[in-house]
């Protein structure tokens, strides 16, 4: 029997392989597991969890149900509604909870959904987690009773505020007076945001770092996630860029873990081409980890050779995020910041803020020396 979780957790069409049931059965399970793994919260002795969302219409019957199983476990549930998947990892990772999820089919068509776990610190799970998760799906337990059960509270906008300054203080900290830096200022930048989980994050971020921003694609209804926009569907981005006269462009898939930039041109610029212009810049700033980019096997070669001729060295792993985030931690490449290919707290968003920053402080993206300079990698890797 195939096994329920895959390279992203469980996914399905909504209402059909993905039931209000599952979900439940999946939040009941995964806080048996996951309450086993350390100390309580430290929150009055409570255990704790967080559950967002992107914008698809069954996320709300979704969210209810899973949240329903982690109470009725005994955790405190905090939904913080409609956040992109790495706003999830962070927060995780500094709201004091045991556990996060996060629905959402990424970038797969509206009717489809899905749900996957963090751990504590905002970590995806192993292999062997899922499986006990799904070891014990379904069977019957002594739940708590009483003032054992948990509480589910709703705080959307604390939670995108979070998130943000998060995103925002990667590249423009706050400065001694409180200030808030403008490294973006003059760069006129259009984000697609395909009416998904960043529709609201997205600009707002940008925005703050000073730039001057162009959105599209930015009011989603429950039913128009990923329809003719955002990563899938580049067109609107790259028209808009040229019509606007804008220095670049950047499309989000529905839940915000992926993202394509174009340039002034409307030229695609892809993952690995910015993987490739981050990692030289790092290198030649002195601050890339034993001199290494770690990659998935979907990286071209093209890339690596590349990168070879910069002394740089790359080192592969499978698909999947979690793998990149296990070799960054295990061969000491993610100090002092966290650079691989779709790491689970600095994606999309957060990874695109951080390119931006890298760019301009490295002189590569100012008003009159766009992107399109750079793209020395791209063009080496489609010989």
């Amino acid at each position: 029997m195939p096994r329920m979780f895959g390279t992203d957790g469980v996914r399905g069409l909504a209402n059909r392989a993905l039931t209000a049931q599952l979900a439940l059965d999946l939040g009941d399970a995964a806080v048996r597991v996951l309450g086993d793994d350390g100390d309580k919260s430290e929150f009055d002795g409570r255990r704790r969890a967080l559950v967002g969302r992107d914008t698809r219409v069954s996320g709300d019957f979704l969210a209810a149900a899973l949240s329903a199983g982690m109470s009725a476990g005994g955790f405190d549930v905090i939904d913080a509604g409609i956040i992109p998947t790495p706003g999830v990892a962070y927060l995780t990772s500094v709201l004091n909870v045991e556990m996060g999820a996060v629905i959402s089919a990424s970038h797969n068509p509206m009717p489809d959904n899905g749900i996957k776990f963090f751990a504590r610190g905002g970590f995806k799970l192993p292999d062997t987690k899922e499986d006990e998760i799904e070891s014990v799906l379904g069977q019957d337990w002594e739940r708590p009773t009483g003032a054992g059960v948990g509480r589910i509270s709703h705080d959307t906008a604390t939670a995108t505020n979070l998130y943000i300054d998060h995103l925002v203080s990667t590249i423009a900290p706050i400065g001694p007076d409180k200030s808030q830096p403008t490294p973006l200022k003059g760069l006129k930048v259009v984000a697609d945001c395909a009416n998904g989980a960043t529709s609201v994050v997205a600009p707002e971020a940008l925005r703050r770092a000073g730039a001057d921003v162009i959105v599209i694609n930015a009011s989603p209804d429950g039913y128009n996630i990923n329809k003719n926009a955002g990563s899938t569907h580049p067109e609107q981005l790259q028209a808009m860029v040229k019509a606007s006269g804008a220095d670049l462009g950047v499309a989000f898939d529905g839940d915000a873990d992926r993202c394509l930039a174009v340039d002034e041109d409307g030229t695609m610029v892809n993952g690995d081409q910015i993987m490739g212009i981050l990692a030289r810049a790092k290198k030649n700033a002195g601050k890339l980890n034993h001199d290494t980019l770690v990659v998935t096997v979907m990286s071209n070669l093209g890339l690596k050779l590349a990168l070879r001729s910069m002394g740089i060295k790359t080192v592969q792993t499978g698909v999947g995020d979690r793998y990149v985030l296990e070799e960054m931690l295990r061969g000491d490449y993610a100090e002092p910041w966290m650079f691989g290919l779709k790491s689970a707290q600095a994606t999309s968003l957060g990874f695109f803020l951080v390119a931006l920053g890298f760019f301009i402080y490295c002189g590569w993206l100012e008003k009159h020396h766009p992107v399109a300079k750079e793209k020395a990698v791209g063009k080496k890797s489609k010989k």
